[in-house]
């Protein structure tokens, strides 16, 4: 991956936090300047900075959740009013719980609230919409990407459409023309007619370009592998089969802990559930299923039941929004045939049918299947409840990101995300 995207890519979080950071306290110093008409004193703005400084630490964490702090592609960026509008109603609920039913810190500042709230949400929107991209714009980058297809035009059209690029496209035919700019050259280095014509690039190479593939770039911008730019080369380069010791070891246990906790904290919940099912038709009350797992393998998991002859019930449009029709699947965490991370279960007939379809599709079975993933936060199209080839085809460039950068973190942040996506009740 060339320096100045993966510099970039971490700049930008980093940034944004701290400019969230900037902008809270500058929010709540403007909150006491004008309910009171003066400059703050000192212990004024003592009795309301270690309240506010941790609820601002929750409110981080819900920006987080939100994801706030991933980078931002054009779509994402437009789609940041309500992404923060949302995330700023769940901040406003938790102030007023904070200082309403937690007296803690002895401080219930109604009006001074109420003015905060305002503010920071005007100024939060200001610095995210209008500053923070020309923030991270940087010294203008010449990059020239060689190769063809959608996945080129896309990156094209990214690239000078999102204003936090400070970044000028150019054709490889005109490089020779730019002198002293050290370009970027991005290519599709799995693509045979492109990879004859490398020899042509060395002589840039020595004058200072800089070289990247283009599935780094689309991995670095768009959080996906894209399979049409991968080869059988890929995986020997990028995918290892050898088991990652310390994290396989620590990611079960933490399996097995959190899973067995959860299962028995779920328990009471069953006979309600079942209750509901029965009164709603009559029928039974769990489903049985085969799925695809580790290596292949078949297993059972158990589904509270949702439908019936083919058809979503009315307790199970609720169950399946909640996503308490999963339940029954903590016990097959804690049994190991599914983690709390990874690609999703598929059924064995859908398997079949897409290993014949879309390239590479086996490689997702490389490790256990999860109940929540990469691809079930981020992926606009899940094919969850039907059969899709080409929406399986975009899931599993998001498996392959899973496969390839698998860490705690990773799944940590899956986790906040789908705690998110289960408190909003939008679950792919």
């Amino acid at each position: 991956m060339m320096p100045i995207m993966r510099i970039r890519s971490l700049r930008e979080p980093l940034g944004l936090f701290a400019g969230d950071v900037v902008v809270f306290y500058l929010a709540l110093w403007l909150t006491l300047f004008l309910r009171y008409q003066s400059w703050p004193n000192w212990p004024l703005w003592k009795l309301h900075f270690w309240p506010f400084t941790f609820l601002f630490l929750i409110w981080l964490l819900v920006f987080f959740i939100y994801d706030l702090y991933k980078n931002q592609t054009s779509l994402s960026h437009q789609k940041l009013i309500p992404v923060l509008s949302y995330a700023h109603l769940v901040n406003v609920v938790i102030a007023i719980t904070f200082f309403y039913f937690i007296p803690y810190f002895n401080i219930a500042p109604k009006i001074n609230l109420f003015i905060f709230l305002f503010i920071s949400f005007f100024l939060i929107v200001l610095w995210r919409k209008k500053f923070s991209p020309f923030v991270f714009r940087g010294q203008k980058e010449f990059i020239t990407l060689v190769g063809g297809g959608e996945e080129t035009e896309t990156l094209i059209s990214e690239l000078k459409n999102n204003p936090k690029y400070n970044i000028e496209i150019i054709s490889p035919e005109a490089i020779s023309n730019f002198k002293n700019i050290s370009p970027i050259i991005a290519i599709d280095n799995y693509n045979p007619q492109v990879i004859s014509q490398l020899n042509n690039f060395y002589q840039l190479l020595l004058a200072g370009a800089r070289f990247v593939t283009l599935d780094d770039l689309w991995e670095d911008i768009f959080g996906q592998i894209p399979v049409s730019l991968i080869s059988e080369r890929w995986f020997l380069e990028n995918i290892s089969n050898q088991p990652k010791f310390l994290y396989d070891f620590l990611k079960r246990l933490i399996d097995l802990l959190l899973g067995l906790i959860l299962a028995l904290f779920s328990l009471p919940f069953f006979p309600i559930v079942a209750l509901f099912i029965k009164l709603d038709d009559g029928g039974k009350v769990f489903n049985r299923q085969q799925r695809v797992g580790r290596n292949g393998k078949l297993f059972t998991i158990w589904k509270f039941r949702s439908m019936k002859k083919g058809i979503v019930t009315r307790v199970g449009k609720i169950l399946r929004s909640t996503r308490l029709d999963e339940l029954p699947q903590l016990w097959s965490v804690v049994k190991g045939d599914l983690s709390l991370v990874g690609p999703r279960p598929e059924l064995p007939e859908y398997a079949e049918m897409y290993r014949r379809a879309v390239p590479y599709y086996d490689a997702r079975h490389l490790i256990s299947p999860g109940l929540s993933g990469w691809g079930q936060i981020y992926q606009e199209n899940h094919p969850h409840f039907k059969p899709s080839t080409e929406a399986t085809r975009d899931k599993l460039s998001y498996d392959l990101y899973y496969l390839k950068n698998r860490s705690l973190w990773l799944d940590i942040k899956i986790c906040l995300k789908t705690i998110g996506i289960l408190l909003s009740v939008k679950g792919k």
